[in-house]
């Protein structure tokens, strides 16, 4: 690690020893493909005085002491852990992916463009800059101006800009800068005529969102309490909505809305295009059913609870007056569109206007005075145009099978813009035209790689009980189904997410040595409605690991690989996914990639933000049936010692406040010690990271490129590196 490491070269430290007697074994250089003994992993103390009792069940904690992240102990563990890590990818494959990653990652990428008065903003970066830069285009041909580079506020690019919110007019900009990778937001606000901040900074700021007032006055705003006024497992709670008179300073925010009764609700706030209402989205921790609440900015009135059961998801469309669109899923897993009069809001009044259909409706937005409504068809989107009244307008033909990433676009204007990406498809801009029904390519990247010798199929898969799970396939043309391909499986599952068609640039590495990229459309997730999503949750989360276990089994029988050229990875809640298969089924993989994950599923809502997925996951303290599905999956609680395991790399990052490190340190150890193989089982914590956004472009290429080392390395792929396509040079 970079940070000083306190204590560590007093002597006869376990530590500094351990590092000896890594490099007298000659770790610092390359491994042999096949290990000849198990890997001198650095001691990791046990303190089995730590126990638990769930309901009547003890259960041992014996590493608990590795959630202290300032402990010098702990830290000195992580650093031998990663100096073991780094001396096992250090191998001359390593530095061919590093550098034809850096090449393939060396083209410029665009954000989604929003309009705002006549002003269009957009990010882009260059190619290879840590963080993409924040430009304003006074028009769609005029000279973009920089608003705000983020790789001026630090010298390692770790600031990352992680909100944006403008006026109506597009003259007034509240951002948001991270920092190391953290959810933590401190929000400026800049005037984008002069260029120029107001003085006022606010802090406090976790997820939150930003509502201007027409009148550019200010803004209403979700934040936290400070810190030091509530005790440290409420930080993350009593979350309120304040409102910021511009040109004043934070301790005069007035506060508007709160719920002391609730601690663990959010609020959102957004102000509807007419600028007549606030509304909130009444949130609590990632349960897809929400509340709105509402209040006429008008009027000095209450804020009024509008949809308060919390009994399905509602998604303000738009609002002509008091008559509200809603995009929701009640009596409607696939979802539907609605409208209400929020002067008379009882349910029997309520209206219809899209019904619920075959294909789940992912997002609504209003553009041109219509809806443009995102599908979802087996795991891919299509694009549709209707009238305000659910008459069909047109289809809007996307390129191939793959992901409208996003929309922009707002009621009165007359044009759009949307994200377009696939496995084989790089991420494009499209602005669609309303007047003339034309869709045109407005920003195309340019890749180092050529599409025309790959293909993409989708297939389905049973599961365990029969259930059919989609899964796409990509790789290139003329593939041999002979048993012997390795295979990268990702999968995901969880939290109503879906895994539809995405570029990865990283991922070009293993189509070009001649890899498959499969990734399953997992139980958990939205692929086919809130049906699915609560298939994959709580007491049927099994499912999940189900399915992907399932995935890799039809891989196998239908000739795609074998078990020793099977590599699964999934990050976050993939990297529980990931993690609980490697115990459930050691013998079927053939290496694993598991990214920021949640493991700890006794103690995961303890940590930061992590009561939020109490909806999702469940609660082992409090309920005694959640303890018993909890503790049946949780993969520190799961390992067996004596078992041999597949090769796995484990990586977190020492600032991730969402999943904090602790699931990936408390995991890397205890199976380190109970495994009986000689795989090697590795531990990676980046430094000054987070969970993933806002990553600096040198770290993403580092980490990516030991990962691929490591695979390379584990599946005796180090010859098929070759393959990789040779960067141009213009040396002689």
């Amino acid at each position: 690690m970079q940070r000083e490491r306190r204590n560590s070269k007093r002597i006869g430290h376990p530590f500094s020893t351990f590092i000896c007697f890594l490099f007298l074994l000659g770790l610092s250089g390359p491994f042999a493909a096949v290990q000849a003994e198990k890997l001198p992993y650095p001691p990791a103390r046990m303190d089995a005085s730590v126990v638990d009792d769930y309901h009547g069940t003890k259960v041992a904690d014996p590493y608990r002491w590795l959630e202290n992240p300032d402990s010098p102990e702990v830290m000195d563990w992580v650093e031998a852990e990663n100096q073991l890590t780094r001396a096992f990818v250090a191998t001359p494959a390593r530095e061919k992916v590093k550098t034809r990653l850096t090449k393939l990652w060396n083209y410029p990428k665009y954000g989604l463009p929003k309009k705002r008065g006549g002003r269009y903003f957009f990010t882009k970066n260059e190619g290879l800059q840590n963080q993409s830069v924040l430009y304003m285009q006074k028009g769609l041909v005029a000279t973009p101006e920089v608003v705000i580079d983020p790789n001026l506020l630090s010298a390692d690019g770790t600031i990352a800009l992680s909100a944006t919110e403008y006026t109506k007019d597009g003259t007034l900009l509240a951002y948001a800068l991270s920092a190391k990778g953290s959810d933590e937001q401190e929000f400026k606000i800049r005037n984008l005529d002069t260029g120029k901040d107001y003085d006022e900074v606010l802090k406090y700021c976790k997820f939150t969102d930003v509502a201007w007032k027409p009148d550019k006055e200010g803004f209403f705003y979700n934040r936290y309490p400070d810190p030091s006024t509530v005790a440290p497992e409420d930080r993350n709670r009593y979350n309120k909505l304040y409102w910021h008179k511009l040109e004043t300073p934070q301790t005069e925010d007035v506060l508007v809305y709160e719920r002391p009764d609730q601690k663990d609700f959010g609020f959102s706030p957004s102000i509807t295009d007419d600028g007549k209402y606030l509304v909130l989205n009444v949130w609590h921790g990632t349960d897809p059913k929400n509340r709105i609440y509402y209040k006429e900015l008008e009027m000095d009135g209450p804020v009024v609870k509008l949809l308060d059961e919390a009994d399905a998801m509602y998604n303000p469309i738009h609002n002509v007056g008091s008559l509200f669109y809603f995009h929701t899923d009640l009596n409607a897993p696939r979802g539907r569109i609605i409208a209400l009069d929020v002067k008379n809001p009882a349910r029997g009044n309520w209206k219809e206007i899209l019904p619920e259909g075959a294909d789940v409706i992912s997002s609504v937005y209003a553009i041109n005075n219509q809806f443009v409504v995102v599908y979802k068809h087996h795991a891919h989107n299509q694009l549709k145009i209707y009238n305000t009244d659910g008459s069909f307008v047109r289809d809007i033909e996307l390129p191939t099978i793959g992901t409208a990433a996003g929309v922009s676009g707002k009621p009165e204007d007359s044009e759009m813009f949307f994200n377009f990406t696939s496995f084989l498809y790089p991420t494009t801009i499209f602005r669609y035209d309303f007047k003339i029904n034309r869709t045109i390519v407005f920003q195309k990247p340019e890749v180092d790689f050529d599409p025309a010798g790959y293909e993409t199929k989708q297939v389905f898969y049973p599961s365990k009980d029969g259930t059919k799970i989609p899964m796409f396939l990509t790789h290139k043309k003329g593939l041999k189904l002979n048993g012997a391909n390795p295979v990268w499986l990702y999968g995901y599952g969880g939290f109503n997410i879906s895994e539809t068609p995405f570029f990865s640039t990283s991922k070009l590495i293993w189509l070009e040595a001649g890899g498959v990229f499969a990734v399953a459309n997992l139980r958990g997730g939205d692929e086919y409605g809130e049906e699915w999503h609560q298939a994959g949750m709580l007491e049927k989360k099994q499912n999940v690991f189900d399915d992907f276990i399932a995935a890799g089994e039809w891989l196998i029988a239908n000739k795609y690989t074998n078990s020793s050229k099977l590599v699964i990875n999934g990050g976050s809640n993939g990297g529980l996914l990931v993690a609980a298969c490697m115990l459930q089924r050691p013998e079927l993989f053939g290496a694993v990639v598991c990214q920021v994950p949640v493991i700890d599923m006794l103690r995961y809502h303890k940590f930061t933000v992590g009561h939020y997925w109490v909806p999702e996951y469940g609660n082992a303290a409090e309920n005694p049936e959640h303890f018993k599905f909890l503790y049946a999956y949780s993969p520190l609680h799961n390992i067996k010692k004596g078992s041999a395991y597949p090769p796995a790399i484990i990586t977190s990052a020492d600032t991730d406040d969402r999943v904090v490190p602790a699931h990936a340190k408390k995991f890397a150890a205890a199976i380190q010690v109970a495994d009986a193989g000689k795989n090697p089982i590795l531990l990676r914590v980046e430094t000054k990271a987070g969970h993933g956004a806002g990553k600096p472009t040198n770290k993403v290429i580092e980490e990516q490129s030991d990962i691929y080392a490591f695979v390379f390395k584990v599946l005796g792929m180090e010859n098929d590196i070759q393959a990789l396509k040779k960067p141009k040079t213009t040396e002689p």
